[in-house]
């Protein structure tokens, strides 16, 4: 191999192409994905890989899947190794050997320069409905992985360009929606030909030799700059705890302890003291823990460090086996994403300790309630409606919570009520925030967020994945935590049942269910708020003067119009 100098120069340009390249893929699945889970919530992810299966880009989609997919090439060459040639398209989505959990469909390409293998690409993307015993795959009450839907370990999809019709058959004899399904699975394939496309032309400007060299210094370059960026904060150790209502079948909370270590340049993440796994499917997979680890600490370094595997190389993530962080087979994990959400809000709990002036109080950083609806028409054709919500973050060192905004390690986009109204039997009664509702702090968390979904089907069943009903969100800095979740099923006849923990039910047309997310908690003492700032939240609404009064110390003129600053000072001397 002829040793290449590498120009600081060629390896921005080289750096920024390759982070064009796996956005270019994902913008064909946005294209022409079919399900709104993929192309509306953008619940997919795109990545290129080197020759030495070394992670290179990943496209602008979740920051939650940036660990995810090189574990499941990891498991496609342990299967296949060698046997691999141009036109081949290898797929998974077993949790147990390379996935995340079963909806999640991951699909890999080799990529072929003269038959020499130069790389690989890779996009992974959340199918709408995997079979099992539930419409949408994700049933928390499921308490072993047969019950989720169909488990595909590590198989070739496509074999020298043609695809493999046993597979597709098998598949679309063991989803509900098959078009949709089917469709979704050819649009990654479609984006993984995109990155083929993109890695032959870098390999036809710089040459094998030459391209293979300058992926390697750009990983070196991105350990470097994680490196520096990790020997800003304070060596020691930063402990925090956070926990999961329940698992959906058995009471009590469920721990989710973590531990970051930083010594020098090197970081490490160790959940030990989390919860061992539970019956219910709410058990994360290492790969997917790591992600969301990995996922947090990105969030608060230097938004420039490319994502690459140099990335990962300072920081070591560490799951107790069979914990609900890192279960044994064959537990259920069909809703892992809740304990995913979790392990993100106890890793930003640590890293407040290490960086309190980056880190908010704490807000749903994935969806805590996903919906999912499912039946037959009166023609006996099946439907699927499955949704994440997106709630609103938690006050931050110098700014309100935004709110209703995608969470911190999710990219979810909001599906438009009347797109889901024309497709789906369903009806969007109510789509809003709910004052008085953020967490109070000098910076106030996010408001919560309610929505109302009238049921239009004859019968379906309808599958809630829930938490934060018992333990809100917390505060950071003397902030408040947020609001409580809540749930109420209202039947057409009359009787409303209140849920406070994930269920399972069979509603029937002009049932709805009333969806109150959790508020982002506060950030700062509430006291310290600017009275300016409050005066403003009541005449946007978003704080009545009573609870101005009572969470602000804020004393606001009967007409909302201005504070009275007498008052206020007196109320908040007496506080």
């Amino acid at each position: 191999m002829t040793k290449v100098e590498i120009d600081p120069f060629t390896l921005e340009v080289l750096k920024n192409r390759l982070a064009s390249i796996a956005d270019d893929m994902a913008l064909t699945v946005a294209r022409t994905a079919r399900s709104f889970i993929v192309k509306e919530a953008l619940d997919y992810s795109t990545a290129l890989f080197g020759a030495n299966s070394e992670f290179i880009a990943q496209g602008t989609c979740l920051p939650l899947h940036l660990g995810s997919m090189p574990s499941a090439l990891a498991a496609v060459l342990a299967y296949f190794g060698d046997d691999m040639a141009p036109g081949d398209v290898f797929a998974l989505n077993d949790p147990y050997d390379g996935g995340t959990h079963l909806p999640d469909i991951i699909a890999v390409m080799p990529v072929f320069k003269d038959d020499a293998l130069i790389g690989y690409s890779s996009c992974i993307a959340h199918q709408i409905d995997m079979g099992g015993r539930v419409p949408g795959s994700m049933s928390c009450d499921s308490t072993e992985i047969y019950q989720e839907g169909l488990r595909l370990p590590p198989l070739r999809l496509y074999k020298a360009g043609v695809p493999d019709e046993t597979v597709f058959r098998i598949i679309e004899r063991n989803v509900r929606v098959p078009e949709t399904v089917l469709g979704d699975i050819r649009s990654q394939i479609a984006a993984c030909r995109i990155g083929e496309r993109g890695l032959i032309e870098l390999v036809d400007r710089y040459g094998k030799s030459g391209f293979e060299q300058y992926c390697h210094a750009l990983l070196d370059y991105t350990e470097r700059r994680t490196r520096a960026e990790i020997e800003k904060l304070p060596d020691g150790d930063y402990s925090f705890a956070d926990y999961l209502d329940s698992d959906g079948i058995e009471p009590g909370l469920i721990t989710i302890q973590v531990k970051i270590t930083v010594a020098g340049d090197d970081m490490t993440i160790d959940f030990e003291g989390t919860s061992g796994q539970v019956r219910g499917a709410i058990n994360s997979v290492h790969s997917f823990t790591s992600s969301a680890a990995w996922a947090c600490i990105r969030s608060v370094f230097d938004l420039n460090i490319p994502n690459n595997a140099g990335y990962f190389r300072p920081i070591k993530i560490l799951t107790p086996e069979r914990s609900i962080v890192n279960p044994s087979p064959p537990a259920a994990v069909a809703a892992r994403g809740l304990t995913a959400d979790r392990v993100a809000d106890a890793v930003f709990g640590a890293l407040a300790q290490l960086a309190p002036d980056k880190v908010p109080a704490c807000g749903p950083h994935a969806p805590d309630t996903t919906v999912s609806f499912g039946g037959y028409h009166a023609d006996g054709k099946p439907f699927v409606y499955l949704e994440g919500l997106v709630g609103s973050w938690g006050g931050g060192p110098d700014r309100d919570g935004m709110d209703a905004s995608t969470g911190t390690i999710v990219n979810y986009s909001n599906t438009p009520a009347e797109m889901l109204e024309v497709d789906q039997p369903l009806m969007i009664e109510r789509y809003g925030l709910v004052p008085d509702t953020g967490g109070p702090g000098k910076y106030r968390g996010g408001l919560a967020v309610v929505r109302h979904i009238r049921f239009l089907a004859d019968e379906a069943v309808l599958q809630v994945r829930t938490d934060r009903h018992r333990n809100a969100p917390y505060g950071l800095n003397g902030g408040a935590k947020g609001s409580h979740s809540r749930l109420v099923l209202k039947r057409a006849e009359g009787a409303d049942e209140e849920f406070f923990q994930p269920f399972l039910a069979t509603v029937y047309k002009g049932d709805m269910l009333e969806v109150n997310l959790p508020s982002g908690g506060g950030f700062g003492d509430p006291m310290d708020r600017e009275p300016g700032d409050v005066l403003r939240d009541v005449m946007e609404g978003k704080v009545s003067i009573a609870h101005a009064a009572e969470a602000y110390g804020v004393v606001i003129n009967d007409a909302g119009a201005s504070v009275m600053q007498a008052e206020t000072e007196a109320l908040r001397a007496s506080r």
